[in-house]
């Protein structure tokens, strides 16, 4: 039996994951091409893999947020080594997607548990994966994992080297998390590791801090800069996180318990080109309201703090200087093609947000 395990699984991209592996697998099942599996309806909306005698893939979802468990869910704090030691020792998985992760702590104590989860959550589920002989682990990075700073290269492409930035904690922790993977990477040890550094993700009901941005009366401009966006259709996100966990019929490398179709490695993960934020305001329909960098930075440090703003001083680079990911290397060796360019991207979430 195949077992697939994924964390963050009560997440946003968890969550789609979760059900497209689910619904894939299902209908090869009603196709008779595969037996033994079969899909029953899940607590939240989800669809959920269910194990019965024979079944060829099991797909095991983890998240500390679950409420209860069940045969298919299981609540794991990975910020905890023991339960992570326990889920693996229980399921043993062959492909391992570690999408758990928290990206905005607004405070210190949530930064710490940011930490946690970010860092040594994710050398915790590396730990078990060697222990138990996971063959592949593809994690979800970002392109925040390059920093903010105004020297990245326009594209930028996966053989830059990631300069420290601390100021922005979701930005410092996924350098942590990659600087941890190169390193068992460099042993040439299973599991083999595949990295996806996805630009600004969107879909037809995505909500956080950056579409926020966009749903405000004047789209917000830095004098100085003109904030290029690379966008990322949420369905292509789990259509790379698929093709990225997807078996080869070739025969497995000597060290390795399978292969698969993509080579490991590191991949940027964002739709063709990107839009400056005079594309971005003409597309929303909106006027650009232009701020200077000093004062805006001065006001969001007094603001957020009297929990005036969610805001603080570190947006003012993470809106200057964005990286504008090249995604040649996610096509051409990866073997992926994102739907959507950046732009369709974008389209596509203001007309179902109903912004324009």
């Amino acid at each position: 039996m195949r077992k697939i395990l994924i964390t963050g699984a009560a997440g946003y991209l968890g969550s789609l994951l979760h059900r497209r592996l689910t619904e894939q697998f299902a209908a090869r099942e009603s196709s008779g091409k595969m037996a033994g599996f079969k899909a029953t309806s899940g607590s939240g909306g989800l669809v959920s893999a269910t194990s019965v005698r024979d079944s060829e893939v099991r797909i095991v979802a983890t998240d500390v947020a679950f409420p209860e468990m069940s045969e298919d869910r299981e609540i794991c704090d990975i910020t905890d080594p023991v339960s992570v030691d326990r889920l693996f020792a229980k399921h043993r998985p062959e492909l391992v997607y570690h999408l758990a992760s928290m990206v905005n702590p607004r405070n210190a104590e949530e930064r710490a548990r940011a930490y946690a989860v970010d860092a040594e959550g994710s050398q915790n589920i590396l730990d078990a994966c060697i222990k138990y002989g996971t063959s592949r682990l593809v994690v979800t990075s970002s392109g925040a994992a390059y920093g903010y700073h105004a020297s990245n290269p326009v594209p930028i492409t996966e053989d830059q080297p990631l300069k420290p930035y601390t100021g922005f904690a979701y930005s410092h922790h996924k350098q942590l998390v990659e600087n941890m993977l190169a390193e068992h990477s460099a042993t040439g040890h299973s599991p083999d590791v595949v990295v996806l550094r996805s630009g600004t993700i969107l879909g037809a009901n995505t909500k956080n801090q950056i579409t926020a941005l966009f749903e405000k009366p004047k789209v917000l401009g830095i004098r100085g800069s003109n904030t290029p966006f690379v966008f990322i259709w949420d369905e292509d996100v789990v259509g790379a996180l698929m093709h990225a966990g997807r078996k080869s019929d070739e025969p497995a490398d000597s060290d390795r318990k399978t292969s698969y179709i993509a080579p490991a490695g590191i991949y940027n993960l964002a739709g063709d080109g990107w839009l400056p934020i005079q594309e971005v305001a003409s597309i929303l329909r909106k006027k650009i309201r232009w701020l200077w960098p000093g004062p805006l930075k001065l006001l969001l440090g007094i603001a957020r703090p009297l929990g005036l703003s969610q805001y603080g001083p570190e947006q003012i680079p993470f809106l200057q200087y964005r990286p504008v990911l090249d995604n040649t290397k996610l096509k051409e060796v990866f073997g992926y093609t994102p739907a959507k360019t950046s732009k369709e991207t974008f389209q596509f979430f203001v007309k179902s947000a109903g912004l324009v």
